[in-house]
C-alpha cells in the first residue's frame, strides 16, 4: 500500500501502525551538513530534482588529487613506493578545476606534489596498511551509518583510524578528540575487523603533522549517541518534507560564515545576505575563515 507525498515526489510507503521506525541511512557527512544548516542539508539530500550547485572549488580538486595519489601510492610495486613516485601519482591524479587560471593550477600542482613527497619520507613502504579507502559501515537502533575511511594502520592488536587533511590550517588535537567523523569511523571499524579501534589520527600533508586522540569506550559512546540525537532530527525533518515538500519550517537556513562557501548559496537569499561570496581558490590562499 502505498501514499502520496508532494507533487513531484515519488510515492511514500506508509506504514502500518505499531511498526518500528525505519532506521535512518547516514554517513558522518551528512549528519554534519544537517548541524550546520538544514537547508543545505534539504538541498543536499531531498529536494528532487537537486537545485544547481556551483562549480566545484580549487581546494576540493586539490583534496581530491592528493588522497587519489595516497591511495595508489600503496598500489605500486614495492620498489617504487618511493616519495617522487608519490609527487607523480599527483600529477596523474590532477583535476584543473576552479583554479584561477592554469598558470595558478600548474603551481599548486607542483606545490601539492612537494608536499606528498615530503610527507611520504616518513611513511614506510614496506608497512602496508590493513585497507585504504575502505568503505565501513555499521547499524544501531536508531540509524545505519556509512563512510569511507582514507586508511586504516594495524598496530600493536588494534587497527588506527588514519585521516588525511589538505587545507592550510594545520589540524590540531582538539580536532582529532571532537570529530564525529572520526569516532564513529572507529566504532565501524571496531565492528567489522572485530580488533579495538581507539586511536584516530589526522594527518596534515601539507605540513607533515600527525595529530591523534585515543578515545576511551565511555567517550565512543558518547559520540554515538550524539550521532543518533541528530539522526533522529533529520529523520523527523525527513518525514516533515515528505509530507509537505519545501513548506516544511525544519529547514531553515542557519547563516554563518559558511555561507559564503555553500554550493547551493545561489539559491539561498539568507545566505547571500551574509557576504559576498568566496572566490573557487580562496581557500588555497589561506582565507578559510570559518
Amino acid at each position: 500500500m502505498s501514499g502520496s507525498g508532494p507533487v513531484g515526489q515519488a510515492p511514500v510507503q506508509e506504514q502500518f501502525g505499531g511498526m518500528p521506525r525505519p532506521l535512518f541511512p547516514a554517513s558522518p557527512s551528512k549528519l554534519l551538513t544537517w548541524l550546520d544548516c538544514p537547508r543545505r542539508y534539504r538541498m543536499s539530500y531531498l529536494d528532487r530534482p537537486r537545485p544547481e550547485s556551483r562549480a566545484q572549488r580549487a581546494h576540493t580538486s586539490l583534496g581530491i588529487a592528493t588522497h587519489n595519489a595516497l591511495r595508489d601510492w600503496w598500489d605500486l610495486p614495492l620498489a617504487r613506493r618511493t616519495p617522487a613516485g608519490g609527487a607523480e601519482l599527483v600529477r596523474q591524479n590532477w583535476i584543473d578545476v576552479g583554479f584561477r587560471d592554469p598558470d595558478h593550477s600548474r603551481r599548486w600542482r607542483e606545490r601539492t606534489q612537494q608536499d606528498v613527497a615530503r610527507y611520504l619520507e616518513g611513511v614506510d613502504p614496506a608497512d602496508e596498511p590493513r585497507a585504504t579507502e575502505r568503505t565501513v559501515a555499521f547499524k544501531t537502533g536508531t540509524l545505519t551509518l556509512q563512510g569511507r575511511i582514507d586508511r586504516l594502520d594495524e598496530r600493536d592488536g588494534e587497527v588506527v583510524v588514519v585521516d588525511y587533511k589538505t587545507s592550510r590550517r594545520p589540524s590540531t588535537e582538539e580536532d582529532a578528540r571532537t570529530s564525529l567523523s572520526l569516532a564513529l569511523y572507529a566504532v565501524a571499524a571496531a565492528r567489522m575487523f572485530r580488533m579495538p579501534c581507539a586511536r584516530v589520527e589526522l594527518h596534515h600533508i601539507p605540513s607533515g603533522e600527525v595529530v591523534s586522540h585515543r578515545h576511551t569506550q565511555e567517550s565512543l559512546a558518547h559520540k554515538l549517541r550524539e550521532a543518533e540525537s541528530i539522526a533522529r532530527d533529520a529523520q523527523r525533518a525527513d518525514g516533515e518534507f515528505r509530507e509537505i515538500g519545501i513548506e516544511s519550517t525544519l529547514f531553515a537556513p542557519r547563516t554563518s560564515p559558511l555561507c559564503a562557501w555553500c554550493d547551493y548559496r545561489q539559491h539561498c537569499l539568507e545566505g547571500q545576505r551574509v557576504g559576498p561570496e568566496k572566490s573557487s581558490w580562496a581557500a588555497l590562499e589561506g582565507d578559510e575563515s570559518s
